[in-house]
């Protein structure tokens, strides 16, 4: 799901680089909903999301025809408009797998059902941890997981665990029936192509911080 692949929607082909643009446009939505904007302009949404217009209009042009030329775009209409491509009109239910340090602060998040998301499942292997309660959620036996996801299927599993135990984890998780994943794991997972997997890696993230940082300090 990197790059410059693309999705398919309809007779329409959105690349990823699209798509993975639309939640910020989403979040940038609600705040101008937020502050009883009806309508907002290409630049307007442009400036509050750190891009520029035509690349906001030709985002929005493989949504399809939503805006009107010389007045903007309907602010709730679009809102309602990305979230159903995001197809985040309907709860979607995670498990997290791996209850550290990171794990604990995703539970401890309130954010998520806003947005159309709920932890409602955690496992780990830590017999000190199984059976404590963070954010509304009893932390279980990772043993448990495949029969508690036969019985309640989960959409989204987010992996926190080890790089050494992610690959199994995916494997497991892919095996049960998942078909999208969030590696918080400092590893590439392998997994089959109809599995989506967005890896976030914090080290690199802040290295690439770092490398600008150098390039000020010359």
């Amino acid at each position: 799901m990197e790059g410059s692949r693309t999705v398919t929607m309809g007779r329409t082909s959105v690349p990823d680089s699209t798509i993975q643009r639309l939640p910020l446009y989403l979040r940038c939505l609600l705040e101008f909903e937020q502050l009883r904007m009806p309508v907002v302009s290409s630049v307007q949404l442009a400036e509050s999301c750190g891009t520029n217009a035509a690349q906001v209009r030709k985002d929005l042009s493989y949504l399809g025809e939503l805006g009107t030329r010389g007045i903007g775009y309907d602010v709730d209409g679009l809102i309602e408009h990305i979230s159903g491509v995001l197809g985040v009109t309907e709860q979607r239910r995670a498990a997290l797998v791996g209850f550290g340090r990171l794990g604990g602060a995703l539970l401890g998040y309130t954010g998520f059902p806003e947005r159309g998301f709920e932890i409602v499942a955690a496992y780990d292997v830590d017999p000190a941890k199984i059976g404590s309660v963070a954010g509304g959620v009893t932390i279980a036996p990772l043993d448990d997981l495949e029969r508690d996801m036969a019985e309640h299927p989960i959409d989204i599993v987010i992996i926190s665990t080890p790089a050494a135990a992610a690959q199994a984890i995916a494997d497991r998780v892919v095996k049960a029936g998942v078909k999208a994943i969030l590696n918080l794991a400092p590893v590439r997972l392998v997994v089959p192509e109809d599995v989506a997997v967005r890896q976030v890696c914090l080290s690199t993230d802040l290295q690439v911080l770092s490398f600008y940082l150098a390039r000020k300090a010359l």
